[in-house]
């Protein structure tokens, strides 16, 4: 699929809603008198190009009552502690002749100001709930062919079913009663009419209908937003073939995969659909591509990653367009999740949103949640996917654009040395001070498995201990005194969830720990960014390196298999051996696999350096560690450093950067460092190692990209 032109799309011009601050701090609203309503296509309005003014110059007058008035900034506070009704102020709230009614943003903002609402609904984060519930309470219409009783079953959730009079109506099938019928809704942009298919993920059922509605269509794109699997529930049949050898029938239409790539987050997949002539089925009478974008990390009942979900939603725009022309052939993006309703909302909301803010510069999230609860049954499922649209837009604008060609690295690594004369900061300071900013912040209770009693020794600083959500789970028995905890957390790399494991260096009471790590988790290397002093007893030796065979633990028996020494690296290769232990386990006959694993230890990196002596050392060692990996179906990586935070978060970082560098010809260590950041945030814990990221990308770009090693 060709790549759709970028050129901005014209809109119908319009004078803006902003809101304002005034001399006393507080916010007041403006706006033009048209209300929050959506704006389609029109040829007998007058369009405006991106680059012309927005308002003319008429001087605007702030209105009389203040966005946040007294009265109103006290029953806000009161909902916050919980000392007023809710449901009182949300009757209110709907009452236009109500101090309260001008805090719901039914204009489109401008973005300088959007920021200003999201610092206001972080005092009073129950404006979410005011501004989504009432929202929930526009005028719904009729769903009569949904509700048929012939039609039940094509409908995965009563809840999220399309409206009739927008509904997609598919060509009928002979012989089949009420074939016409999809569970898919036309939404508008805020910019295009119908620019949306929503729809719920296809059942065993309503396959052969949903690809039938691709075609019929002409689909641009398909976006899925939900695993098949989730949370021991099937949330949507797997619609297309299993790999790149099988061809695969639905109805009059045969689909293949031309190709496929994995990222860390989605999956991005190239079909081919084509119809055969049935009297000679050998012959391919129409035959078209399209591009499926899988977000496989979304999870139900929570929500993703921000910086994650905006990287999805820029590849998809890459090939679809920035935006989509009103003359184009082609036809609407198709998005769904498992029922077509919450996650499917969430991502449409964002969408249309940037798609307004890179045409017109504005924002309109309450008013576009309204447009799209008149567009669908269950569009944005809760608060706190609502919120989550807020979040997300404004990390767009905190972060703004972080990546760039790699032609351009050179170039902008001097731009980014030079110091700003109005903040006194380089651009690697300014990027590191936002990246601090957005870093997460755990509490006690996100990290009570490290705090509990019988695993706080397992720590050696207790202020740096892994989430729950983010860490793994030890699975080997190894006797009554052990537990599943060791302290280390997951880290997504560029193309794969979860590749890295990041961990301290073990104690002498977690080595079988850390090799009961090593083995559930099925790691293909460690990496070791450090040489204690020999004989060490704040860091014990965790390998055999006297004899062939050391145990660990009860059960753990680790043996020495070869050895290779380099400049600056030392490479093993060893055995690990499991006892079973447990008498469940033994008498159900089970046996533990031998595992092989290979070490690396980087020997430049002196403790106490903040970086190591040589660069290349350390990329010859990424290099190393990689085509080991590509043998081994590409298990984890074990990273390990002194305590688990320093130096660490550089390896992760850089060689997510690298891959990108490979595999998109663009360098983005801003948000290499975030995603590294989101699970532990003490990794690239200073100034000093976020610029050594920039400075091993450059190093690979230079020495090693494009060349034999």
């Amino acid at each position: 699929m060709s790549q759709a032109d970028e050129n901005p799309r014209a809109s119908t011009s319009r004078e803006a809603a902003t809101l304002n601050v005034n001399g006393n701090g507080k916010v007041i609203a403006r706006g033009s008198a048209n209300g929050g309503e959506m704006r389609k296509s029109s040829p007998q309005k007058q369009r405006r190009s991106k680059s012309s003014p927005r308002h003319g110059p008429v001087e605007a007058k702030p209105r009389k009552r203040t966005l946040i008035s007294i009265p109103s900034t006290i029953k806000l506070s009161m909902l916050n502690s919980g000392l007023l009704s809710f449901e009182k102020i949300k009757l209110e709230a709907r009452d236009e002749n109500n101090s309260l009614s001008n805090i719901m943003p039914t204009h489109p903002i401008d973005i300088p100001y959007f920021l200003k609402m999201c610092e206001l609904r972080r005092k009073f984060a129950v404006l979410y709930k005011l501004e989504f519930q009432t929202a929930a309470k526009v005028e719904t219409n009729t769903c009569r062919h949904a509700m048929k009783k012939s039609n039940h079953g094509k409908n995965q959730n009563p809840k999220c079913i399309p409206y009739d009079y927008n509904r997609v109506v598919l060509k009928k099938v002979e012989g089949e009663a009420d074939s016409d019928y999809v569970n898919a809704s036309y939404v508008d942009s805020l910019l295009k009419p119908n620019a949306y298919i929503v729809t719920q993920g296809p059942v065993e059922d309503t396959v052969n209908a949903f690809w039938r509605m691709v075609w019929q269509e002409n689909v641009s794109a398909i976006i899925m937003l939900t695993k098949t699997f989730d949370f021991a529930k099937v949330m949507c049949v797997q619609y297309w073939p299993p790999n790149r050898e099988v061809h695969e029938t639905y109805g009059d239409i045969n689909i293949n995969i031309v190709k496929e790539e994995q990222l860390a987050n989605f999956h991005i997949r190239t079909f081919r659909l084509y119809k055969v002539n049935e009297a000679n089925r050998s012959e391919v009478i129409e035959e078209r591509l399209i591009l499926q974008f899988h977000y496989t990390e979304w999870y139900s009942h929570c929500c993703p990653f921000s910086n994650a979900l905006l990287e999805f939603r820029r590849r998809i725009r890459l090939v679809v367009g920035s935006i989509i022309k009103d003359k184009d052939s082609r036809g609407p993006m198709l998005v769904h999740c498992g029922d077509g309703g919450g996650r499917s909302g969430v991502y449409v909301s964002i969408d249309a949103n940037l798609e307004l803010s890179e045409e017109e510069e504005s924002f309109n999230v309450y008013g576009y949640q309204k447009k799209l609860r008149q567009s669908r049954k269950g569009l944005v499922e809760n608060v706190d996917q609502y919120k989550f649209i807020y979040d997300t837009l404004e990390e767009h604008l905190v972060c703004g654009k972080t990546w760039f060609p790699v032609s351009e690295l050179s170039d902008r690594l001097k731009a980014k040395a030079r110091r700003n004369s109005h903040t006194k900061m380089n651009e690697y300071q300014m990027e590191y001070d936002k990246i601090c900013k957005q870093t997460p912040r755990f509490s006690i209770g996100d990290c009570a498995g490290g705090h509990r009693a019988d695993n706080r020794e397992k720590n050696r600083d207790v202020l740096c201990v892994p989430p729950d959500n983010f860490r793994p789970y030890l699975t080997s028995f190894q006797g009554n005194a052990f537990t599943d905890y060791i302290n280390s957390v997951f880290v997504d790399g560029y193309t794969k969830p979860r590749e890295y494991i990041v961990t301290e260096w073990p104690m002498k009471h977690t080595l079988g720990e850390f090799w009961s790590l090593v083995y559930d988790t099925e790691c293909s290397a460690v990496v070791v960014l450090c040489q204690p002093p020999t004989n060490s007893q704040t860091f014990p030796s965790f390998w055999p390196i006297k004899s062939k065979m050391e145990k660990y633990g009860p059960v753990f028996s680790v043996h020495y298999s070869a050895a290779r020494s380099y400049t600056n690296i030392k490479q093993w290769e060893f055995k690990i051996n499991k006892k079973i232990v447990s008498l469940t386990e033994m008498m159900a006959g089970v046996k533990a696999p031998t595992r092989t694993v290979q070490l690396f230890q980087l020997t430049c990196w002196p403790m106490g350096h903040k970086v190591p002596t040589s660069t290349n050392s350390l990329v010859y060692l990424m290099n190393m560690v990689e085509l080991w990996r590509a043998k081994t179906d590409y298990g984890p990586v074990c990273v390990v450093s002194p305590d688990g935070r320093s130096r660490c978060g550089v390896y992760c970082a850089a060689n997510a950067c690298i891959e990108q560098v490979i595999q998109h010809g663009e360098v983005d260590v801003f948000q290499a460092v975030k995603t590294v950041r989101r699970n532990r945030p003490h990794l690239v814990e200073n100034m000093t190692e976020y610029k050594y990221c920039y400075d091993l990308v450059l190093h690979y770009v230079l020495h090693f990209l494009n060349k034999n090693d």
